[in-house]
């Protein structure tokens, strides 16, 4: 029971990054746009957030916990907001292709991230970027109340840093806005049929561009979790490792719901830890390989299913030229 409790609670743990990826990209393809920049917007929030706590230590010393990870949050939204921007001026306002320029954004985010997180490493007297133990205390695990002292309960649902729970709340808020508000039923509706929604007074430029620019920041809130947990608030060249590319995956997987991405991060982030829980007499290497190979037949499976109910936006990945209506 105790090898399943903790399996459970790294999974927990490490999928937490791919959940944060899948919601922002989750909210882009509801408008219709279909952004393969995750993985760029992933690494710019990393490397932003890292960053936004380090300098924020150095110019004011003793900053409390909750200051350090809203400084963080903030940071990482913002730069990942910024490279969503750029992709969605790109495609919305001057109707460039969404897969050219999504891939450009994954290498320009990735370029951004390792070229000035060496620039920042070798400014540092230490060689290296790193944050101070405050802020490590409080990116790691929260007692919430002392529950996490409950047999089994406590530690399945407890003993999780503050960002493991900000990402299930905003899992469901968003199932929330899309199901149950006038301005998610728009989104939906831009990303289903633009004319139709154009049609019916909503203002389908600006739909896409906030819906975008938000997902954005929330893939670069992703990143950052690397950055801070995953990483130890160290700097890590290529930290994000793939990662984007594969909640991108997980939006499919997880059928553009929300709620369902919840599940989707914890099988994934099970597979990319198995290798410590679970002994099978294999090559490292192979464990490795196990979150891909899953990529692979997700996108077998959902292909074959052809599920209109749970299917892509039909609009997604296509510009919208309103003269065309």
């Amino acid at each position: 029971m105790d090898t399943l409790i903790n399996l459970v609670n790294a999974a927990v743990l490490a999928g937490t990054p791919l959940l944060f990826g899948t919601l922002g990209e989750i909210l882009t393809e509801k408008s219709g746009n279909l952004n393969l920049g995750v993985e760029g917007m992933m690494f710019m929030g990393a490397l932003a957030g890292l960053a936004g706590v380090y300098l924020g230590e150095s110019l004011f010393p003793g900053l409390s916990g909750f200051a350090i990870i809203l400084l963080a949050i903030i940071c990482s939204f913002a730069c990942g907001a910024f490279g969503a921007s750029i992709y969605s001026f790109l495609t919305v306002s001057l109707r460039a292709n969404q897969n050219v320029t999504g891939l450009t954004l994954t290498i320009f985010g990735v370029g951004f991230a390792n070229f000035f997180g060496e620039v920042l490493a070798r400014s540092s007297s230490s060689g290296y970027v790193t944050i101070s133990t405050n802020a490590k205390i409080a990116f790691g695990n929260a007692n919430l109340l002392g529950l996490n002292s409950l047999p089994y309960i406590g530690k399945l649902f407890f003993s999780y840093n503050v960002l493991v729970y900000v990402g299930v709340i905003l899992a469901v808020l968003l199932a929330v806005f899309f199901n149950r508000t006038r301005w998610g039923l728009n989104l939906r509706a831009v990303g289903e049929d633009p004319a139709t929604a154009d049609a019916a007074g909503i203002n389908v430029g600006s739909y896409k561009h906030l819906a975008t620019i938000i997902g954005g920041g929330i893939c670069g809130i992703g990143g950052m979790y690397i950055s801070m947990v995953t990483c130890s608030g160290v700097w890590v060249h290529n930290c994000v490792s793939g990662q984007g590319w594969i909640s991108v995956a997980l939006v499919i997987f997880a059928t553009w719901s929300p709620t369902r991405a919840l599940l989707g991060s914890l099988v994934f982030g099970s597979l990319s830890i198995m290798r410590l829980y679970v002994p099978l007499g294999i090559p490292m290497q192979i464990y490795d390989i196990f979150p891909y190979i899953a990529t692979v037949l997700v996108l077998i499976f959902t292909s074959i299913r052809q599920s209109k109910e749970h299917s892509m936006p039909k609009h997604c990945g296509l510009n919208y030229f309103r003269e065309e209506r």
